[in-house]
């Protein structure tokens, strides 16, 4: 298991195959995902997530200790998700506007897969002791930082203004995080391909300097062409 602060392994399981472990928290997690937004973690027994995961609770101690220790899980695999799939879309890529732009994409894309458990984070992070909190304000500060690398570069290169790269990151990410918090309504306005790219113009309008919007420009064109 991942030895670093944040990781997984702050969760202990009885079990030492690690793809095991792997799979059978996944199918715990989604269950729990469900359970938890729908009626609340308090409400929620290891028991109910047992039934809905179709498994014993025996089972499901084999694999975590307790409720909080699900929700934790929860919580830091839509971290896992960014820090893998950010990344994933940068592959290849070399100019700091289509990182930039495939950076927001991709993390947009992970809270659509994730609405439920996005809510989740903001709702029932408070449900953790100190400790847990701190560990998943850390996961999220440096997943943070990977669309603050894109947004920097930008800066670097000229192609975006001088701003305060971690708020602007964090309007960034508030964004992407409404389309989960505010879906029962965005949802009948547009899809998320829409309500990305619309987004993306709002902040190019802030941010990109004469000589980002032409790069902005060859893109679109390039994309359209």
């Amino acid at each position: 298991m991942d030895n670093k602060p944040g990781a997984v392994h702050d969760v202990k399981a009885q079990v030492s195959d690690e793809a095991l472990v792997t799979r059978r928290r996944g199918q715990i997690i989604a269950s729990a995902v469900e359970l938890f937004s729908h009626q609340g973690f308090y409400r929620t027994t290891i028991q109910d997530v047992a039934r809905k995961a179709g498994v014993s609770a025996g089972l499901i101690y084999q694999y975590v200790s307790d409720k909080e220790d699900v929700l934790l899980l929860a919580l830091l695999s839509v971290l896992e998700s960014y820090k893998h799939e950010i990344p994933a879309a940068l592959e290849g890529l070399s100019d700091p506007l289509e990182r930039f732009q495939a950076a927001i994409r991709a993390y947009c894309r992970v809270v659509d897969q994730r609405r439920e458990a996005t809510v989740l984070a903001y709702r029932s992070t408070k449900s953790l002791p100190d400790d847990r909190r701190r560990l998943i304000k850390d996961c999220e500060i440096e997943t943070n930082g990977m669309i603050a690398a894109c947004l920097a570069d930008c800066i670097r290169a000229g192609l975006m203004r001088d701003v305060n790269v971690e708020l602007v990151t964090y309007q960034l990410v508030t964004f992407a995080h409404s389309w989960a918090l505010k879906h029962w309504r965005l949802k009948e306005l547009c899809g998320l391909e829409q309500y990305v790219a619309e987004g993306l113009d709002f902040f190019a309008h802030a941010l990109l300097t004469p000589k980002g919007w032409r790069q902005w420009k060859r893109m679109a064109e390039s994309t359209t062409g």
